[in-house]
């Protein structure tokens, strides 16, 4: 299958505006942009440069949530006000929201966290229902020392599709957490292939020598790597563990039909415009290999 490969905006990047992205984007042949936020402004930029947008954040929805705060109050404005954005981006033609369901304090248990979100969520599904809108849960499991992200494990995700059994509730596909926390990410794949709603190109490679020195805890005194906590570190698809041919006929059978979006986080294509825009050039060269 021909699949469409997009991109989120790394830091350097994203500063240059979307203008100067959506034209150099469109230069190296990607298909897609992922934006954290949808406007008519950037979708004039996109169609002018024949790019789909891709995911767009959820507001309020990634990093530290008040969906999930233990505040009543401070959770019922967050579902507001991230009902009022599910309007405004299926009004625009949006399919996709993006969303990391961090705790607003990251002390709070998983087990909590988890019937918060059943409160919350079952307004917002239903609203997604409405706006024909697909959520796509990140699996990145959150900040050290806690790990407070849910929806980042087999065991929540299946608990949580069985709580809220709707297609346009589902997962993001990135295998790059996945192999860090060392669960199967081809079984992931297959399990829950009905829920997957967006898909990241990353990847993860696992540092053999520090696995001996830290085991799979986080290093103690600190790690000279960005994107590692010790013995493994993200990384562009091709500098990891991830076998991709795998992942797109594995994607291929599940039925999925959105894009790949490379999620540039490699500390070797980082600090600079130039040296991210290599890494995406690199990751996207990969991809092609598989899914183009």
């Amino acid at each position: 299958m021909d699949y469409q490969i997009g991109m989120r905006l790394s830091p350097n990047m994203g500063e240059e505006g979307i203008e100067y992205v959506a034209k150099w984007a469109a230069s190296i042949g990607l298909d897609v942009i992922d934006v954290p936020e949808w406007n008519q402004d950037i979708k004039q930029v996109l169609d002018r440069y024949g790019l789909k947008v891709g995911s767009i954040d959820g507001r309020g929805a990634v990093g530290n949530s008040k969906l999930l705060s233990l505040d009543a109050d401070k959770r019922k404005q967050a579902v507001t006000e991230l009902k009022e954005q599910m309007s405004e981006v299926a009004a625009l033609g949006g399919k996709v929201l993006f969303m990391c369901l961090i705790p607003e304090d990251n002390s709070t248990p998983r087990s909590t966290s988890f019937e918060l979100w059943k409160e919350t969520f079952s307004k917002i599904i239903k609203h997604a229902e409405h706006e024909d809108l697909y959520i796509a849960l990140e699996g990145y499991p959150g900040p050290a020392p806690y790990y407070p992200t849910i929806g980042c494990t087999p065991e929540m995700l299946r608990t949580m599709f069985q709580a809220i059994p709707s297609t346009h509730f589902g997962l993001n596909f990135d295998p790059s957490h996945l192999v860090r926390l060392g669960i199967d990410y081809m079984r992931v794949l297959t399990e829950f292939g009905d829920h997957i709603n967006y898909c990241h190109g990353k990847d993860t490679e696992i540092l053999q020598q520090e696995l001996y020195e830290f085991g799979i805890l986080p290093t103690t005194f600190g790690t000279n790597i960005d994107f590692s906590e010790g013995s493994w570190r993200y990384t562009i698809p091709g500098h990891g563990e991830v076998d991709w041919g795998k992942v797109a006929l594995g994607l291929e059978k599940v039925g999925y039909q959105g894009p790949v979006s490379i999620e540039l986080e490699d500390h070797r294509y980082w600090g600079s415009l130039e040296l991210e825009k290599q890494g995406i050039i690199k990751a996207k060269e990969h991809l092609e290999r598989y899914f183009k």
